[in-house]
């Protein structure tokens, strides 16, 4: 059993991907969030939360919540997965709506994920058609960066996902900062 435990939802593959990387670099235990249901951290001194960004939004992250109390004493990070690049004011705002009600201080990093309307279920690709459609013509200069990628993104899929994106996170997983109280 490793120290390490990453607790894990991914809608289209790539948050798993990047928790199958940091697997292959670990050896660190993995499961789905919504298959780690006995809330018994007491095996791991770290713990990262992994789940994709949808409508502003991480997934997964209600497991974190709902274990506060069991995860005191860890180390506990989160790693959100999107499509967009990286943007600074736009990650803020993610980790602004999804961490409050949790403790300070709880590390969030950014990897990048990929974009292909043919794995989409139904809802998900009509919303994000629509969407673009909303966007199309609009002065590119006035566009949030996640809009533009949306717009360059078309209909062909594309996967940006690259274990370098893990960077950060491995070197916060080098040297935790602070536990939970």
């Amino acid at each position: 059993m490793s120290e390490l435990l990453v607790l894990y939802k991914s809608k289209y593959g790539s948050t798993k991907r990047y928790v199958q990387w940091l697997q292959q670099e670990t050896g660190c235990d993995v499961f789905c969030a919504e298959e780690y249901k006995n809330g018994d951290f007491s095996e791991y001194s770290t713990v990262i939360f992994a789940g994709g960004i949808y409508a502003g939004g991480i997934a997964g992250l209600s497991v974190l919540k709902k274990n506060l109390r069991n995860l005191s004493g860890k180390y506990v990070a989160v790693l959100a997965v999107g499509a967009s690049p990286f943007d600074q004011k736009a990650f803020d705002q993610v980790k602004t709506q999804n961490m409050r009600g949790l403790p300070e201080g709880i590390p969030v990093f950014y990897a990048r994920g990929a974009y292909d309307e043919k794995r989409m279920s139904l809802k998900d690709r009509t919303l994000c058609r629509m969407l673009k459609k909303t966007l199309t013509g609009k002065d590119p200069s006035q566009l949030e960066p996640w809009q533009q990628a949306l717009l360059e993104a078309g209909d062909e899929g594309h996967d940006w996902t690259d274990p370098g994106e893990l960077a950060s996170l491995r070197k916060y997983l080098k040297e935790p900062e602070k536990a939970l109280r």
